[in-house]
């Protein structure tokens, strides 16, 4: 799928004008970089002088009625500035009509985002076990702020059945484009039969994981929590759920734990177990993780219909990447992972 001209994201001259009309600062010429990593809103560098910041706007063409809403992205960042580890907010557009979509600008921390290898500076066993401490202590620290106090607002009690059905709409949409997967069906029934009657709220990330947070060059703290495009109020073990199913290893049979037989980086010596993960945050949070087996569950099952909708596209020709074809073997190996904590949760 080829890259969308940075012209015609952008009218860099009315964008100029904004940045210098509503950012505090020495009014200049801007230079505008396009960010090519991640595959939801389009990010950029924006600097004006010795000024940098990451502006956000969502990408051309039709949109979902709840896509890609930056706006939203924007007011959880300025109700947890200071309160949670977000970059500072610095301005917020709301009129399309500036430079073609609502878009804001927040500040450009300093540091990495972990993905391939730890940085050379704190690559060793300690190293990165504390780079999984400040994960999990950051999210911590997200879901102890007073979310109502902060001015956000949300049906957090209804929160999970409302996943749930969610997960299994989308399956339902799908599977008529791609093929019966029968134990996608099961774990759907025992979800909806194991709904924890009593859960917390609090502000849910949405995508919680290892490269969705940057760390600092020289050492491993955590500065900031990045793309919020999935936030909302909800159970805060969703996040857990969700950072936990990217994490080590799963225990899959050998040869399928990861796409293309690869280890994952939390695999390598130092970074805690799974297991050792949730009670950090057990012992930090005060929460009981005696449910967590359903947590569990609904992160792998989310992740089976999403691939399993790229699957769909791959099916259709209508990938933007060839390597959803991978899918097919791969989507049965997380509903054996499923089927293998369901069983392990009963």
């Amino acid at each position: 799928m080829a890259e969308t001209p940075l012209g015609e994201l952008i009218d860099l001259r009315a964008l100029e004008r904004f940045v210098n009309e509503h950012v505090p600062g020495e009014p200049g010429p801007i230079s505008v970089e396009k960010h090519v990593a991640g595959f939801s809103n389009e990010t950029f560098y924006v600097t004006r002088g010795p000024e940098q910041w990451v502006m956000r706007r969502p990408p051309r063409g039709p949109l979902l009625p709840t896509a890609h809403d930056v706006i939203r992205e924007y007011r959880y960042i300025a109700a947890l500035y200071g309160k949670a580890r977000v970059p500072r907010p610095v301005a917020v557009c709301e009129d399309a009509s500036v430079i073609g979509a609502p878009f804001y600008l927040m500040e450009r921390l300093d540091g990495t985002v972990i993905r391939s290898e730890v940085p050379a500076a704190y690559d060793t066993p300690e190293g990165r076990r504390r780079v999984a401490e400040e994960l999990v202590d950051a999210l911590v620290e997200l879901h102890a702020v007073d979310w109502q106090a902060a001015g956000l607002t949300g049906k957090g009690e209804t929160y999970l059945p409302r996943q749930v059905e969610r997960w299994a709409k989308q399956w339902e949409l799908t599977r008529p484009r791609t093929r019966e997967l029968p134990g996608l069906d099961e774990a759907t029934d025992w979800l909806r039969a194991r709904i924890p009657a009593e859960a917390d709220v609090a502000v849910v990330h949405g995508d919680y994981k290892l490269d969705n947070v940057i760390f600092a060059h020289g050492e491993p703290r955590l500065l900031g929590i990045l793309d919020w495009e999935m936030a909302t109020i909800g159970d805060p073990l969703a996040d857990l759920g969700w950072l936990l199913s990217t994490w080590g290893d799963q225990g899959d049979p050998p040869g399928t734990r990861q796409l293309n037989n690869r280890s994952t980086l939390t695999e390598l010596e130092g970074f805690p177990t799974r297991e050792e993960m949730a009670a950090r945050y057990e012992a930090k949070s005060g929460r009981s993780m005696k449910h967590f087996g359903f947590y569990s569950v609904l992160a792998v099952y989310k992740m089976a219909v999403i691939l399993e909708g790229l699957y769909m596209h791959y099916l259709e020709k209508t990938a933007s990447n060839p390597g959803a074809a991978e899918f097919e073997w791969y989507v049965p190996v997380l509903i054996d992972r499923m089927h293998r904590l369901m069983g392990e949760s009963n």
